[in-house]
């Protein structure tokens, strides 16, 4: 193989890359929070491929391949000096855009060699670095049209942020399908999200051509105890789920006049693949509580890594049982009823997105009730 990494070697992995994923290699993904991000570099699993992250002189973000040119050891178990990514294995260092800058064992009288580490697009907005991992560089439309997810109300005034970081053992659509399902909350959550209260609770799916709107109607509802901190007023609950194609989720919960809620929470999460059988999540969760805002930095991040534990817990279930059977990316095999219609409009969206062949799924609205 070549010296130079991009060789035939790289290049047939690079196909497989885009075989395995289809389209969906054409996004920006989640590697990491901004502020994970210092003097160390990172390594990182994006759709199957190794990265390393790091800043250069300037403090830019770079992202490349976690391969050393020389003898392939993972550049991100090494360190930066004077601005440069050092090998751990031989020292051998590169600049921010990948060009080798020194190789310890020449000497300084001979010239490091003219060869280049291959680099990927990186962006650093909404307190997380995102790559594009594709085997192309991202065309202007793309870049126009696919950029980073934005992530709500971070560093807005009024408002309080944090993220979670957490690998589940299961699929992209498993998991935003689960990040949308309010049935489940009544079982996986009880007592600490939600109480079954087999109450009637009228929902409308809206399908457009790149997002699944639901909207919930039942403004007396409640977050578990949490409810009381919240809301302690009572206010009227606005309640809805989005999902963005291919890997994004949004829950808000707004009380009060919805388009200047007096209190909110809101649950944002950007799925990153690891591989087909685990995914990383970054979860931002942005609250509006006024003078409540100091005190639920304290209680929220506890009471919100809870919840999430125990989704990890039930999608490692299911994930288990998939892998068990054989069909991890199984979507076929389930069965629903109209609770679930919000699922298939998901599952729709994710395989246009990852095979956009024809017209993708029709934008349509339907109303049912669930009971929760």
């Amino acid at each position: 193989m070549s010296r130079t990494e991009d060789g035939e070697g790289a290049a047939v992995r690079a196909q497989d890359t885009a075989a395995s994923w289809g389209d969906l290699v054409h996004y920006w993904y989640a590697a990491a929070r901004a502020e994970d991000l210092g003097k160390r570099p990172l390594g990182r699993v994006v759709l199957g491929v190794r990265v390393v992250l790091w800043r250069d002189a300037d403090g830019r973000a770079r992202a490349h391949r976690d391969r050393c040119l020389h003898r392939n050891a993972r550049l991100s178990e090494g360190v930066v000096v004077d601005g440069c990514l050092a090998c751990p294995y031989h020292g051998w260092t590169y600049r921010g855009d990948g060009q080798v800058a020194g190789v310890p064992s020449l000497g300084p009288a001979e010239a490091a060699p003219s060869l280049t580490l291959p680099s990927f697009p990186v962006r650093e907005e909404g307190g997380l670095i995102w790559v594009w991992v594709g085997p192309r560089a991202p065309t202007e439309p793309e870049l126009a049209g696919r950029r980073p997810f934005p992530m709500p109300h971070w560093d807005e005034p009024g408002w309080g942020a944090y993220y979670m970081v957490t690998r589940f053992d299961n699929g992209v659509t498993h998991l935003v399908e689960n990040f949308m399902d309010v049935p489940h909350t009544v079982f996986v959550h009880r007592g600490w999200f939600r109480t079954r209260a087999s109450r009637a609770t009228p929902i409308v799916v809206e399908r457009t051509a790149d997002s699944v709107l639901v909207t919930y109607d039942r403004p007396d509802d409640a977050i578990g105890w949490s409810d009381k901190l919240m809301n302690p007023r009572g206010l009227p609950l606005t309640h809805t789920d989005k999902f963005y194609a291919p890997n994004h989720t949004r829950v808000d919960y707004l009380w009060g006049a919805p388009e200047a809620p007096e209190r909110a929470f809101v649950i944002t999460s950007t799925c990153t693949p690891v591989s087909r059988e685990q995914t990383e999540v970054f979860t931002l969760i942005s609250f509006k509580l006024g003078a409540w805002n100091t005190l639920a930095r304290l209680w929220l991040p506890p009471y919100t890594r809870k919840v999430i534990g125990q989704d990890v817990a039930i999608m490692k279930n299911q994930g288990d049982n998939l892998r068990h059977h054989g069909d991890v990316d199984a979507i076929a095999g389930f069965h629903g009823t109209s609770a679930d219609w919000l699922h298939e409009d998901i599952e729709a969206l994710r395989a246009h997105a990852q095979w956009p062949v024809g017209p993708g799924p029709e934008p349509r609205v339907r109303r049912t009730v669930i009971w929760v």
